[in-house]
C-alpha cells in the first residue's frame, strides 16, 4: 500500500511539473517558423572560449523547495568585471536560460561576468514573480561577487522580447520597494544599465499588441486588471534613477510599443539612451545569423561606453 501511495505521489508530481512546463519557444521551433521568410539564416554556434569559466545550475534561491538556477560564465583576475544578467524570453510563459548560453559566452569574452537567470514562468506563478526572481538573483550575484569577480557598482539587466520587458522594468524600478521581494540576502537589486532586446515598453499602448498571453501573465485580461498591466509597463516607472538604456529592435512596432514615448521621459531627466535596428530580420533576431555578430557588437559598445568609458 505505500508503494501505491508513493506511486500517485510521483505521479501527481509528474503532472504538476508538465502542467507547469511550456516547451512551445525553443530555437529549433523558431528557427522552423522563421526560415519559411528568411531563407538565409543560420542558427547561431556555440563558441566556447578558454578564457572563462562556465559554472551551470547555481541555486540562487528557493522557494518552498523549488530551486531557481543560474549559469554564470566569467574571468578569474584581480579586477573585479562588469556584470551582465541575461533574461530568455518566451512570452512569460515558455523559454529557458539555455537560450541566452552562447549571447552570454560572447559577451564574458569581452570582459563581463554574465549570468544566465531561470525564472519562473506564468504557467508556475504569475507577475510580480518573474521579477521578484530575477531582482533576487541580482542580490544572490552581488553577495557572491568575490567567487563570481563581479564589481557590484557596474550591473546591467540584458533581455530578449519578454526577457526585454521584465528587464526594463526591473531597471526602471530601482529602489522601488514595491518590487522587492523578503530575501534573506543583504543586497540591494539595483542595476546601472538596461538593454532590451524587442521587449515591448507599456502593455497597452497605441503601438501595443498585447492580449491573451500578457493576461496570462498578468493574471487576467486589462479590463479585468487595468491596475497591473500599468504597474508591469516600463514606461510608467522612469524617473530620475532609472539606470542608461539600449534598445536593440527588430521593424515590428509591436515588440518596442512604449519606445519613443520612455526616450522622451527618459531626455527629460537627461538619461542617456541608444537605439540600434536590425532591419530585416525576425523578431528572435538573437537566435540566427547574419544577425547575432552585430547585435552582440551593439551590446559590448553599449556596455564598454557606460561602464569601461569607451
Amino acid at each position: 500500500m505505500k508503494n501505491v501511495f508513493l506511486y500517485l505521489f510521483l505521479l501527481l508530481n509528474l503532472f504538476e511539473l508538465q502542467a507547469q512546463t511550456d516547451t512551445s519557444y525553443t530555437v529549433l521551433s523558431t528557427y522552423n517558423k522563421e526560415i519559411k521568410k528568411f531563407p538565409f539564416i543560420e542558427i547561431v554556434k556555440e563558441k566556447r572560449y578558454n578564457n572563462c569559466i562556465y559554472s551551470f545550475d547555481v541555486v540562487y534561491n528557493s522557494i518552498d523547495s523549488r530551486e531557481l538556477h543560474l549559469d554564470a560564465f566569467y574571468k578569474k583576475g584581480k579586477k573585479p568585471q562588469p556584470a551582465v544578467v541575461l533574461i530568455h524570453g518566451g512570452g512569460w510563459k515558455s523559454g529557458n536560460k539555455l537560450q541566452m548560453k552562447i549571447f552570454a559566452q560572447e559577451i564574458a569574452s569581452k570582459g563581463y561576468s554574465c549570468f544566465a537567470v531561470e525564472y519562473r514562468l506564468s504557467p508556475e506563478a504569475k507577475y510580480p514573480a518573474a521579477i521578484f526572481d530575477v531582482k533576487n538573483a541580482i542580490k544572490y550575484i552581488k553577495a557572491n561577487a568575490r567567487k563570481f569577480n563581479v564589481n557590484v557598482d557596474k550591473v546591467a539587466v540584458l533581455g530578449c522580447s519578454s526577457g526585454g520587458q521584465i528587464a526594463a522594468l526591473i531597471g526602471t524600478t530601482n529602489n522601488n520597494l514595491e518590487f522587492e521581494s523578503v530575501s534573506a540576502i543583504n543586497e540591494n537589486a539595483k542595476v546601472q544599465a538596461i538593454i532590451d532586446l524587442d521587449g515591448i515598453l507599456a502593455f497597452k499602448h497605441p503601438e501595443s499588441e498585447e492580449g491573451k498571453v500578457a493576461g496570462l501573465w498578468l493574471g487576467g485580461t486589462y479590463d479585468e486588471k487595468p491596475e497591473i498591466w500599468n504597474q508591469a509597463s516600463a514606461l510608467n516607472h522612469v524617473s530620475a534613477s532609472t539606470p542608461p538604456i539600449l534598445f536593440i529592435n527588430s521593424d515590428m512596432p509591436r515588440f518596442h510599443a512604449g519606445r519613443t514615448d520612455m526616450i522622451s521621459k527618459l531626455n527629460s531627466y537627461h538619461i542617456y539612451s541608444e537605439v540600434k535596428n536590425i532591419s530585416n530580420s525576425p523578431h528572435s533576431f538573437w537566435f540566427f545569423n547574419p544577425w547575432f555578430q552585430p547585435m552582440a557588437a551593439f551590446t559590448v559598445e553599449f556596455l564598454d561606453k557606460i561602464f569601461k568609458n569607451k
